[in-house]
């Protein structure tokens, strides 16, 4: 049986996933407590032979893996369809963009950005790929949205159920694979 590890980095969501069981870690924004708990992140996968890390394209996902791979040599992988949601607002408040999809956040793809469901698209198009994975175990380390796709895709979520997931930091979860 394979196993599937996701996790959120430091300083967004990491998911771990281990077939046939899903694991979920969140980190909070904060460098400084992120870092703290990668390291006790780290200390909790210690004992789990990963043989494979994914991350997303962005730095703090590689961060995380690396505070998590220290010591252990696993090849890191990056996808970028482990990204988190494409908003078309960085560098403005959330509110700003909570507003302009409140309407219809699934659908709509505000300039610039992508809907949910084309987040959705592109991540499960990762996850059909991760079955094909001839690994045992391996790490995931990705992003808040993007966990929520894989929670929908492993406890057969409609979209609604999908968007009003939330999460805790440390948080985990297991899904069969």
């Amino acid at each position: 049986m394979k196993n599937r590890y996701f996790r959120h980095p430091a300083d967004s969501n990491p998911l771990i996933i281990q077939a046939p069981n899903l694991r979920k870690l969140y980190f909070s924004r904060c460098p400084k407590t992120g870092i703290a708990q990668a390291e006790v992140a780290a200390k909790t996968l210690a004992s789990i032979p990963l043989s494979r890390i994914y991350v997303s394209g962005l730095p703090r996902t590689g961060q995380t893996a690396d505070i998590i791979n220290r010591n252990r040599g696993i090849p890191i992988y990056t996808d970028v369809r482990l990204n988190e949601i494409k908003t078309g607002f960085e560098g403005k408040p959330a509110g700003d963009y909570f507003a302009a999809t409140g309407h219809d956040r699934y659908n709509f793809s505000p300039p610039g950005g992508e809907s949910v469901k084309e987040l959705q698209n592109r991540v499960t198009g990762f996850i059909t790929e991760l079955h094909n994975v001839n690994e045992q175990s391996v790490l995931i380390v990705t992003h808040e949205e993007t966990l929520k796709v894989f929670a929908a895709y492993f406890e057969h979520l409609n979209a609604d159920e999908m968007m009003a997931l939330s999460y805790k930091n440390c948080e985990i979860l297991k899904y069969s694979l």
